[in-house]
Formats: C-alpha cells, structure tokens, sequence
C-alpha cells in the first residue's frame, strides 16, 4: 500500500523552486505567502527559505519579508536593508560588518533560538541590503518581525510600544484631546521594566503585574492613544508620511497587545495558557494584516502558528487549543493566504531517524527529490483510503505533521535530510 502512495504522491510531486509554487496555487502572487518549519533554529531549513525567497522576490514581486521575530526590534533591521543609499553597496570590511553585526545582535528576538546568530538569517539580511542598493526606494524589499515583543518566558515592557505611540501623537493633536498623562507621568506610570519583564510571572501569575490598578489603567490609556490615532489618521498622514503613521500604528497595535498579555499572564483560571497564545496569534496576526496592506507578503515561522486548523500545544498546564495567526489572515483575505508546510524526515543530532513508511513523511520521504513541493490536494487524495500514521518525535522541539491537519496546508515542502549540507544553493549577497 506504501509503494502505491509513493507512486500517486511521486507523480505531483516536484522539487522546490518559485515556478513549482505559482503553479501549484490558485493565485500566483497570493497577499500572503506563508513558508512554515517544523522545528526552529535549523540553519538547512532556514537556507530553504532563503533561496525560496530570493526567487519569489525577484520573479514575482514580493516586497516584504516578515519572520517570526520581535516586531519592534525588526525596525531596526529594516532601517538596515532600506537605508542605504542607491548603489552604495556595503565594501568587505570592517565597517559594514560591524553594522551588520550590530544588527543582527539587536535587531532579532529569541536569542535562546539563536536567530540573530543564524548565519542563514545574517545571509539574508546582507542580501536585501545588497539588493536594496541597486534599485529605487519603491522597488526595494523591506523586512518585519511579526511577532510580538514576547519571549519563550517573559513579555516586554510596554514603555517602547506606548512611549513612541504618545511621542507620535503629542505634537500634532491639541492638548485637550490627549489623556492628562505627559511623557513624564507615562514613564512614572510604567515604572522599572523588571516588574513587567520578571521571567517567573509565567509559572507564577502571583508574580505578573498585568491585572494591578496601575496595567488597567495603562490599558485604557493605550486604547485611547490608538484611538486618537486612527480618528485622526488623515490629519497625521498630511503632516508627516506615511512609514510614520505605519509604525505608530505599529507601536498602538503592540501597546495594547502586549497589555493584554500581560493582563492574562497574572490570570489564575484554567483558561490563562490558552489566552496567552491566543493573544500572541492575534497580534501576530494584526500585523501580517498591517503589512499586506502594503503590498505582497513572504512569511516565515513555525508551522503552528501558519496554518489553517487549529492548533494545539502541550505545556506544563495541560494541552491547549488556538486559531494561529495564519488561520485568522486566511479568515480574512480567502484565496489570497496560501500556506505551504514544511516537513523534514532525518534530524539526526535531535535522535530523529528516518520516518516510517507509512507516515506522511515516510512517504515523502521515498521522493528522490529534496527540497520537494508536493500539493496538499494529491496526499489528502492519496491518503484517503489508508490515512498515514501520526509520527512521533523522540525530541521535543520537533513537531512533525499531523495528518489530520493537511487540509489546513496548500502544499507541503520537504526536506529530507537536516544537519547535512543541502543540495539546495545557499543564499549569497550576489545578484
């Protein structure tokens, strides 16, 4: 039965390039364009991307990418790539790597991940800018971070988020329309970072300050700061440009976000952990939103958080259920989300083996091609009268597809073999 779904899968199956995702999807240059990862902090994975990427951007028209980062500490790598001037291409040498290297230091989240230190990230980042040089400011690729500014256990303080979004606001609108609060009062208000920041209020909520008298009234403070800002979003655009607007609505969107998050870390009901990564999503979500609305969207993170069905999470207070940041885009923009999952078969430094036959990735497995793109509709099909058995990881960081799931995908690129050199061409800062 296993040879026979390898000879229907193998027949749709084609190794990945630009061209094979037009053609696999109804669009073919959907808003949003999703690439997921089974796993973080694979650089093999990341050069799959990488090259994916470059050729979307450079034969479709992409001109954003966004990536499962801090979404505030990804200005500054955008300021970086955008910011240079037009054929000023960074020399070799100590001064552009110094600058990169600081970008790559502050500009990404996640440091327990390593993606500042990736060097598959710090290719990327040196190819925009590389890119960027060579064209007019309209043609050039901007980058994001999605995320918000959470870590695996700690929040950031509002005061960057709400701080920049009053600064915004305060020279352009009448003293009596803003809230009494100055700049000086607002920094009062928020107080010393490590009482929002404190990693044990995740295990803790005793230890959050997200539900005292001071947070509740940062929040409504915060919500009429956005307020203000989208009742007088005409006004501000004629009087400063619009990347500023953009980012104060940046800086409102992660205001209130994050007070929210942090209103739910000092909860104490069954439902806290399933709020917290609720609330994550949607304000991943609310800025993939945002950046489609200024044009085409090339996304990357992990699968969990990009496709359609819900997803699911086991933590230390049980399992918990969510619509991920890709299920509400799609909720939103139709045919013009589309989500292609990434598997892999072997991870062998993780104790991750070859995958058994009769496995989703088993199957694929089997595939002479790697990277492959194989469409959704062909395994579902192919699988219909002998479902694939669920894989199971021996390592926790590694979530392998859920058959059940594949409907929530439009295609699904795999790679066969993790912490061996590909044979895909890792992205250079060349042309």
């Amino acid at each position: 039965m296993a040879h026979h779904h390898v000879t229907r899968i193998g027949k749709a199956t084609h190794p990945l390039d630009a061209a094979a995702v037009q053609r696999l999807l109804p669009r073919p240059r959907p808003r949003v364009l999703a690439l997921g990862e089974p796993t973080h902090g694979e650089d093999e994975l990341l050069d799959v991307r990488n090259t994916l990427f470059r050729a979307l951007v450079e034969t479709v028209g992409y001109r954003t990418v966004a990536l499962e980062t801090d979404c505030l500490r990804g200005l500054l790598v955008d300021d970086h790539v955008t910011g240079v001037a037009p054929g000023a291409e960074d020399a070799p040498g100590a001064t552009g790597d110094a600058a990169l290297d600081d970008v790559m230091k502050r500009g990404f989240s996640h440091s327990d991940l390593g993606l500042g230190a990736s060097p598959a990230n710090r290719a990327l980042v040196r190819w925009m800018r590389a890119r960027n040089a060579r064209l007019p400011a309209a043609e050039r690729v901007r980058f994001a971070g999605f995320d918000g500014p959470l870590e695996i256990t700690a929040a950031a303080s509002p005061r960057q988020a709400l701080t920049a979004l009053h600064t915004y606001l305060a020279p352009h609108l009448p003293t009596a329309l803003l809230p009494p609060e100055t700049a000086d009062t607002l920094d009062a208000l928020l107080g010393d970072d490590d009482r929002w920041t404190d990693p044990e209020a995740m295990l803790d909520p005793a230890r959050s300050i997200g539900r005292s008298p001071v947070a509740d009234r940062l929040r409504l403070l915060a919500d009429d700061l956005a307020a203000l800002l989208d009742e007088h979003s005409p006004q501000l655009l004629a009087a400063t440009t619009r990347d500023a607007l953009d980012r104060a609505r940046l800086h409102a969107r992660t205001a209130t976000g994050l007070l929210r998050y942090h209103h739910w870390m000092a909860d104490t009901s069954p439902a806290r952990m399933t709020r917290l990564v609720a609330v994550r999503d949607h304000m991943m979500a609310a800025n993939l939103l945002a950046l489609a609305e200024r044009g085409p969207v090339l996304v990357h993170a992990h699968n969990s958080h990009l496709q359609r069905a819900r997803s699911t999470m086991g933590t230390w207070e049980g399992t918990v259920e969510w619509w991920s940041a890709g299920a509400l885009v799609a909720a939103r923009l139709g045919d013009d989300y589309a989500f292609l999952a990434t598997a892999l078969g072997t991870l062998p430094h993780r104790g991750v083996h070859a995958p058994a036959p009769d496995t989703v990735e088993g199957l694929l497995h089997a595939l002479p091609h790697s990277p492959s793109l194989t469409p959704t509709s062909h395994l579902t099909t192919a699988l219909a009268d002998a479902p694939a058995t669920p894989r199971t990881s021996p390592w926790f960081g590694y979530a392998p597809l859920d058959p059940t799931d594949l409907a929530g995908s439009d295609g699904v690129v795999y790679v066969g073999e993790v912490g061996r050199a590909l044979s895909a061409r890792p992205l250079s800062a060349g042309p």
